[in-house]
């Protein structure tokens, strides 16, 4: 049920390498956009720790129907009197439409995955996204890999490969919607950098809300059957738009404080949010080689986030005089 703070954080990372390259935007304050980073990582666990929740009762498509829909209502009351227009400009929208769909999708493959399997094993094998960018970095945007990039990329799936190990007694199709989930994923942040470098942040988030909202809502006569929600299911389904809602401000607030170099790598506190979150709600304690794992794979996304930080900053030497 992602949105994805990865796919955010490169999509921040590409809007603003031109900004400080040609300003050299000084950040003054790096520690409060970490703590904001980890505030809006600690909602979006809160959110897929709310899907696997309401899963065991209603259907996944109904789940995340609800969390589009509270979110887009929620975006047209709080941003349309301030931002207008600006929520619907776009300068390749059928691009943005199949961006749109590809979040679609990885909602709808994580929500089953997450029925299926414990919130940090799903949120692990989600994070092999960034793994599949950097391979298919150079033949779908002509950028080199490197070594750094080839070690960052088998790291990853050897961290996948720990945390979804014959043995583990997870659901063998959770791991497959965790893997369909992982490699939508990449697709989203993919062409999040594509847009990135002539759509508006906002535009791109209100079209996401907007698509979801449509292409769940029509579904929503087909899978809306089942028990009547108590009042505490009917607050954790308004609470997933508002989770995601919050998660994503408080990470586009946290790049106003911090480089998005500095906060490539704290995403992935994400894990441990998840660990946490799915050890208090369902007794979920993953085993050592699990834990093993999903250490592996936050290590490859370091490795990603330096190389990305490497990169950015030989295009902006090359761009000064």
């Amino acid at each position: 049920m992602r949105r994805n703070s990865v796919a955010e954080t490169n999509q921040g990372s590409e809007a603003a390498s031109s900004k400080e390259g040609a300003s050299k935007l000084q950040y003054a304050h790096p520690v409060l956009g970490i703590a904001l980073c980890l505030c809006s990582l600690f909602f979006f666990a809160c959110l897929d720790t709310t899907t696997k929740y309401l899963a065991a009762t209603y259907n996944v498509p109904l789940i995340v129907a609800i969390r589009y829909i509270v979110n887009f209502a929620l975006m047209v009351v709080i941003l349309a009197p301030r931002h207008g227009p600006a929520l619907i400009r776009t300068e390749r929208t059928g691009l943005v439409w199949v961006r749109t769909a590809c979040l679609a999708s990885a909602s709808l493959f994580v929500g089953l995955a997450l029925k299926r399997m414990p919130v940090a094993e799903t949120t692990a094998m989600i994070y092999l996204a960034p793994m599949l960018i950097v391979l298919l970095a150079k033949p779908l945007l002509g950028e080199q890999i490197g070594r750094l990039g080839w070690l960052a990329a088998v790291t990853g799936f050897v961290g996948v490969l720990l945390v979804s190990r014959p043995g583990t007694n997870l659901d063998t199709l959770g791991i497959v919607f965790a893997l369909c989930a992982a490699c939508v994923n990449a697709a989203y942040q993919l062409l999040s950098r594509v847009l990135a470098r002539t759509e508006q942040t906002i535009a791109l988030l209100f079209y996401t809300a907007l698509g979801g909202s449509i292409l769940f809502g029509m579904g929503l006569p087909w899978f809306s059957e089942g028990v009547a929600p108590s009042n505490l299911q009917i607050m954790l389904f308004l609470s997933l738009g508002a989770s995601g809602g919050l998660g994503h401000y408080f990470l586009t607030a946290s790049y106003r404080y911090a480089p998005a170099s500095l906060l490539a790598p704290v995403s992935y506190m994400q894990l441990l949010w998840a660990g946490f979150l799915g050890w208090i709600v369902f007794g979920h304690l993953p085993d050592g080689l699990t834990i093993a794992g999903m250490l592996i794979i936050m290590a490859a996304g370091v490795m990603i986030a330096f190389k990305s930080r490497g990169t950015l900053a030989r295009q902006i030497a090359r761009r000064q005089p």
